[in-house]
């Protein structure tokens, strides 16, 4: 008899044993369907065995061992291994995660009967590159063959991307395959089309949870197949299956999305660095403003610095940046005067204008200036926000909506008003002041209903004359008529709780600064605040990250925070408190009994939004200055709070968490 243990998608510490005939060896990675309870499920095969030490009575055999498809490959399973073990997440949904959602079913697999079209670009040769770029990829590559991680930090617009596109030509030469990550989905397009245009002879697929099912299993099959030598994707391509890999870049390495928000908190550029240690590769993270994290590596001298100081476009210089006093009161004009003449002088100009602020929607709030009530969620306990295009309510935290209020649900007063600024209301005041402008906004909102890739074009085309956006609109994009950027609302940050506000802020305004003059025209940047003497702002204005980080280090240093201490998170839910608040208790408790001296141990908070989606929310910090040290208490603790959490309530430990 054989005997195979498989992986299983369930919250379980535990693998589990089937009997398995025509197994072998060489089908540990494969997909297997299994019987469970009433039911079948998917798993993989992470050993074959010629005995089990459960009774035979109690093993029940594989219905189906799929072997249409290549296995997870060993460097693959051992990346899942060690995934599980630092994120303290099960084995099997950790196992389970790396396969493209079509693979977990139950069906037999079916290619898609037509395959998406490639997208057709004009064949781009390389530019020269100047000496900061060339002495970059030169540095590099005289280490290839060897584990090193390089932190790239260009000013925006130094042409890291040329720098990457080099680095792959010289990685394909060589016969190895690349692995590129970037934050976002909205990303992919732009950088796809560069790339495909520099090596249209290569094959290339994107990797992200936007592509369809079937479509997303069979380029992951051409990967494993090894038809493909350049992956280009989101979090989730940190587990291709690339058996030549020979180079990893993480473009905006400090972006928080290559943080998992949900089930296996894993980071995905963290996971870059230990691929690349297993396959003795190169890694590369680029970033105009470095996550504190990296920086700090950096300066202990466990990543090489190289900088890119100057802008690669000829003749385009960094914007001035300039602050503008913030108007605080209710009835101020959307738009300040200084902004407005900004925006003016670039319409007579022909050049484009970016208002950026940070929050979609029509208006934050909506109040009755009777008796103060404010329009909230019933199921999160937050402030609903006002889309008026819609005439909806939502909660952009669990989607709840409803119509907009016309009369006050405590007072009935019909003298409702709304409080602050989204990009729906930016976008409805510039086409009061300027009916004749081409404004296109861009929020998540927006771009459900259009093709970001075409809107891109549109932009390029000269026929947009002033964008309003979020985030979405400020990372990694290149629109060389565009020579005014004007942040508004950003003072929110300096008010926050957490340690990392500071930090998000200066990344999401530099970046924002970032797009303005990177053409020949010179750019302008206008930010408002309240506070122009802060010293985040003062760094701003010079744009020298290194000042900011080194003092922002330092106050870490002062207050004990990351990357001077290691954190974990215990976050727990569920819809009823009680059991929730004893359940956290019982858990601090049972791991000072561990005792562990060196690991601080907070109280159970409850975070900001201490209520989501009708579900209760706690958390539990700890910290420790040994990684080991903190690793091993884990270890110990998940024994625990597996065997102990009740059914009621939903528990994650959060290794390494970005938001406290």
């Amino acid at each position: 008899m054989i005997f195979i243990e498989v992986a299983l998608d369930l919250p379980l510490n535990t693998l589990f044993d089937y009997q398995c005939d025509e197994a072998t060896p060489d089908d540990i990675g494969r997909r297997v369907k299994v019987p469970f309870g009433r039911d079948e499920k998917v798993g993989v095969i992470l050993n074959v065995k010629d005995h089990s030490t459960l009774p035979l009575d109690k093993i029940k055999k594989a219905t189906t061992l799929w072997r249409d498809v290549p296995p997870l490959s060993e460097e693959i399973l051992r990346l899942l291994h060690f995934t599980s073990h630092y994120y303290q997440h099960p084995l099997g949904p950790v196992v389970l995660h790396a396969l493209p959602p079509a693979l977990k079913k139950t069906n037999d697999w079916q290619a898609p009967k037509k395959r998406s079209k490639a997208i057709n670009v004009a064949v781009t040769s390389a530019p020269q590159l100047n000496l900061e770029q060339r002495h970059a990829c030169d540095e590099i590559n005289q280490h290839d063959d060897e584990f090193r991680i390089w932190l790239l930090q260009g000013i925006t617009g130094s042409g890291k991307t040329e720098v990457y596109l080099e680095l792959v030509r010289q990685t394909l030469g060589r016969g190895k395959q690349v692995l590129i990550l970037v934050p976002e989905i909205n990303l992919t397009p732009l950088i796809e089309q560069r790339f495909q245009a520099r090596f249209p002879a290569t094959g290339m697929v994107s990797l992200h949870s936007g592509v369809g099912e079937k479509e997303r299993a069979q380029r992951w099959i051409d990967v494993a197949s090894g038809k493909i030598q350049i992956v280009l994707g989101t979090r989730l391509a940190i587990f291709a299956p690339l058996d030549h890999l020979g180079l990893i870049i993480i473009d905006e390495e400090h972006d928080s999305s290559y943080k998992q928000a949900e089930g296996m908190r894993y980071h995905a550029r963290d996971l870059a660095i230990m691929r690349g240690q297993y396959n003795a590769i190169p890694v590369v993270l680029g970033s105009a403003t470095p996550s504190l994290e990296s920086w700090w590596n950096a300066k202990q001298g466990r990543y090489q610095l190289i900088k890119l100081t100057e802008r690669a476009h000829q003749g385009a210089t960094l914007p001035d940046i300039q602050l503008i006093k913030a108007n605080l009161k209710h009835d101020s004009p959307t738009l300040s005067l200084e902004i407005i003449h900004a925006i003016e002088e670039r319409l007579t100009k022909g050049q484009q204008s970016l208002i950026f602020i940070n929050r979609r929607g029509f208006a934050p709030v909506l109040m009755c200036n009777q008796c103060q009530w404010l329009a909230t969620c019933p199921d999160c306990q937050t402030r609903l926000v006002v889309h008026r295009r819609q005439q909806r309510l939502r909660c952009h935290h669990c989607n709840y909506q409803r119509p907009i209020d016309h009369h006050c649900r405590q007072c009935h007063s019909e003298d409702l008003t709304t409080l602050g600024e989204g990009t729906q209301k930016i976008e409805e005041s510039l086409q009061e002041l300027w009916p004749k402008a081409r404004i296109l906004r861009i929020d998540s909102d927006s771009l459900q209903s259009k093709s970001w890739a075409t809107q891109i074009q549109d932009i390029h085309a000269g026929e947009v004359d002033i964008l309003v956006g979020t985030q979405i609109l400020i990372k990694g994009h290149d629109f060389p008529k565009l020579t005014l950027v004007a942040a508004i609302n950003v003072d929110s940050a300096l008010y926050s709780s957490d340690f990392r506000a500071s930090e998000r802020l200066f990344t999401q305004l530099l970046q924002a600064a970032g797009r303005a003059g990177r053409g020949s025209d010179k750019g302008q940047v206008l930010i408002e605040t309240a506070f122009p003497q802060h010293p985040l702002f003062e760094a701003l204005i010079d744009h020298d990250y290194q000042r900011f980080a080194d003092n922002e280090l330092e106050e870490r240093r002062l207050f004990g925070f990351p990357p001077f201490c290691y954190q974990a998170l215990l976050r727990g839910s569920a819809t009823e408190l009680s059991p929730l608040q004893q359940f956290m208790r019982e858990a601090r408790e049972a791991l000072k009994r561990l005792s562990y001296e060196d690991i601080t141990l907070f109280d159970v908070v409850a975070p900001t939004l201490h209520k989501i989606g009708n579900k209760y929310r706690l958390q539990l910090l700890l910290q420790c200055h040994s990684r080991p040290l903190l690793q091993q208490a884990l270890s110990q603790w998940s024994d625990y709070l597996f065997t102990h959490a009740p059914h009621s309530v939903n528990w994650v430990i959060d290794v390494d968490p970005i938001d406290c």
